[in-house]
């Protein structure tokens, strides 16, 4: 089998998210199944690196599509030629973007549907094509997949489409994620926080993940408690995060937050690995990497009570409402001062992060392309 993949999100250094996703899964498929062709088709000059296997024909298809215009290009035009010129029998596409005709066997993964659960926190031209595109995407697909049973069944009644068309491909969790020796929590601390326990938050600074509310929970944290915990904050500046800058100004303790930037992949393990717990409560998920990472960390968490996060941290978790800064605050002072449900919320995560592997997702994800074929 010749198998057309999508590799738009592939890019040196800047794995975040669906990148993730798609490298895990793919470097296992290509591995798996030396005796098939994978076209992986980039948008853009690529790294060699993301060239997993000799059975890997890497092919930059343009225009570099970052933006909804040229996402609708890639997609609808270059791509389809390219998928016909090297002979694909199926097409898959880890990162949801697929061509709307039927001539070819699809199957993509739809992460979420945040973009219509928290439609303000989501740009405008960006909104409007994913409302215009994703429903068509999730219906002309052979095989749909996604990431957690809520957004299976989000996806199915919004997009009325049958729940048995669409397969739960959970994340899995990288290895270098897991408990670390008391002297590289230590060294972290000093590190980064002055030798001071800190709680940590992962993920792109925009408003769905709600830093805002955990900016202002925090300062509530610190006036309650007068503790010395910290707050650091890992991850890019995204869209929309004037708000979050605004807040952080008219915090009382802002000298006790700390902002990491992006930071690779070692160091954003040891940073979570080495955290009093885990403060991960966006306003919408459609799965919760950071959690799950944490809970593999063996580090508490502290969690959003909405969307796919009782799902996945299923009772490892302490869950509050994102929208209330109060209840927020208040996990915090709990899990702060409490060392044996630190030591609970700590086993119960290890235990449950088993259940989320990247090769029984890459093993679903290859059934799901088997399956594609069948149907056409």
């Amino acid at each position: 089998m010749i198998l057309g993949v999508s590799a738009r999100t592939l890019l040196d250094g800047k794995l975040e998210g669906i990148g993730w996703y798609t490298h895990e899964i793919l470097s296992r498929m290509v591995a798996a199944h030396p005796e098939h062709e994978f076209v992986f088709f980039f948008d853009r000059p690529f790294d060699k690196s993301f060239v997993y296997g000799t059975n890997v024909l890497p092919v930059v298809v343009p225009p570099p599509a970052r933006h909804p215009l040229l996402w609708f290009i890639w997609a609808e035009f270059t791509l389809p030629r390219a998928l016909k010129k090297y002979g694909c029998e199926a097409f898959l596409a880890l990162d949801t973007y697929i061509p709307t005709s039927k001539r070819t066997p699809t199957i993509t993964i739809i992460h979420d549907l945040g973009f219509i659960h928290v439609p303000d926190h989501v740009p405008p031209l960006v909104r409007a094509y994913f409302n215009r595109f994703f429903r068509i995407f999730a219906r002309v697909a052979t095989r749909v997949g996604t990431v957690s049973e809520y957004c299976r069944q989000d996806i199915a009644s919004r997009y009325d489409i049958a729940p048995e068309r669409i397969d739960v491909v959970y994340n899995g969790i990288r290895d270098v994620f897991r408990p670390v020796t008391p002297e590289t929590a230590h060294a972290t601390r000093l590190e980064y926080t002055e030798g001071n326990p800190y709680f940590v938050f992962v993920g792109a600074l925009q408003p769905r993940k709600n830093v805002e509310g955990l900016l202002r929970a925090f300062d509530v944290f610190k006036r309650n408690t007068g503790s010395k915990t910290r707050l650091v904050i890992v991850g890019r500046r995204a869209w929309l995060d004037k708000g979050i800058q605004n807040t952080f100004e008219e915090m009382t303790c802002k000298d006790d937050v700390v902002f990491t930037g992006y930071v690779d992949d070692q160091a954003l393990a040891r940073i979570v690995a080495s955290a009093h717990a885990m403060t991960f409560v966006p306003l919408f998920e459609g799965f919760g990497v950071p959690a799950a990472e944490a809970m593999q960390c063996g580090v508490p968490v502290i969690a959003s009570n909405t969307s796919s996060l009782p799902e996945i941290t299923q009772g490892a978790a302490l869950l509050v409402d994102p929208n209330d800064c109060d209840a927020i605050a208040d996990a915090m002072a709990r899990v702060d001062v409490d060392s044996i449900l630190r030591e609970e919320l700590s086993c119960a995560g290890i235990e449950r992060a088993k259940a989320f592997s990247w090769d029984a997702s890459a093993s679903k994800v290859w059934d799901m392309v088997l399956l594609s074929l069948h149907q056409r």
